[in-house]
């Protein structure tokens, strides 16, 4: 989440600085740049090597917006006029928003089936937190720590582990997960956040694609993302005492 809000601030100071050059700030290019540049699907499929089913101009100027679908997975991914970089970014952040919190969004946990979870801390719990998680995610892996440290603090509380693999940016995660929900295990989950090699599936299990559906219907796009028992989400990483803050206060 850092590294994005980051790379974010950084498109910001590179593409509104006076002095800066780029292939988009050609003659006959003042105000609307898009009105002497154009990309058509057919052009960003070849460029991107995927199925794009939109083009249009991205909120900073001087950036196409393409969604397409690589794998089976819908992605989101902006191109410069240039045509010479991609930035991958699941959204822009207006600057009148730097600094406010983020809206909180309440999820129905109706529409989330459990029977795939995996599940750390008592099932008897009352409070139920779900959390899908990449297993090469590395704040995934950090907050996998924070889990365990939580059930050791609270008999109250249970994680229900959905594995969602960003695929785009961990290659590897989708074939991990499958593996780990062939065996239903924990053991394997906790030997791939530890960087061990997991073997290969043994199942034809759809379980994963089916989160990943599930992740696309919900727009859940960060990993690990927390749902607490009132159905709050929370995109990104948070410790332990933060958590356990978050369960005591209802909205």
């Amino acid at each position: 989440m850092r590294f994005r809000f980051a790379l974010i601030l950084l498109l910001i100071a590179i593409f509104f600085t006076p002095s800066a050059s780029f292939s988009f700030e050609g003659k006959g290019c003042a105000g609307d740049c898009a009105s002497c540049h154009s990309l058509t699907k057919d052009e960003a499929g070849k460029i991107l090597k995927i199925e794009v089913s939109e083009v249009k101009t991205a909120a900073v100027k001087g950036l196409w917006e393409i969604d397409g679908v690589q794998n089976g997975n819908k992605i989101k991914v902006h191109l410069d006029f240039g045509k010479k970089y991609v930035v991958l970014i699941n959204r822009l952040i207006p600057v009148d928003d730097i600094g406010k919190p983020p809206p909180i969004r309440k999820i129905d946990l109706n529409l989330i089936p459990l029977t795939d979870a995996l599940i750390i801390g008592n099932p008897s719990a009352k409070n139920r937190v779900i959390v899908f998680t990449d297993p090469d995610c590395p704040y995934c892996k950090k907050f996998h720590t924070e889990m365990k440290e939580t059930i050791k603090k609270s008999k109250d509380i249970a994680f229900y582990i959905k594995l969602f693999p960003l695929v785009n940016v961990h290659p590897e995660a989708y074939e991990k997960s499958k593996a780990i929900l062939c065996k239903n295990s924990l053991k394997l989950l906790d030997d791939a956040i530890e960087g061990k090699k997991l073997p290969k599936a043994d199942c034809d299990t759809k379980a994963v694609d089916e989160n990943l559906k599930l992740t696309e219907q919900l727009d859940i796009n960060v990993t690990p993302s927390i749902i607490l028992p009132d159905g709050r989400l929370i995109p990104g990483f948070i410790d332990s005492p933060a958590l356990l803050q978050l369960i005591g206060t209802k909205q």
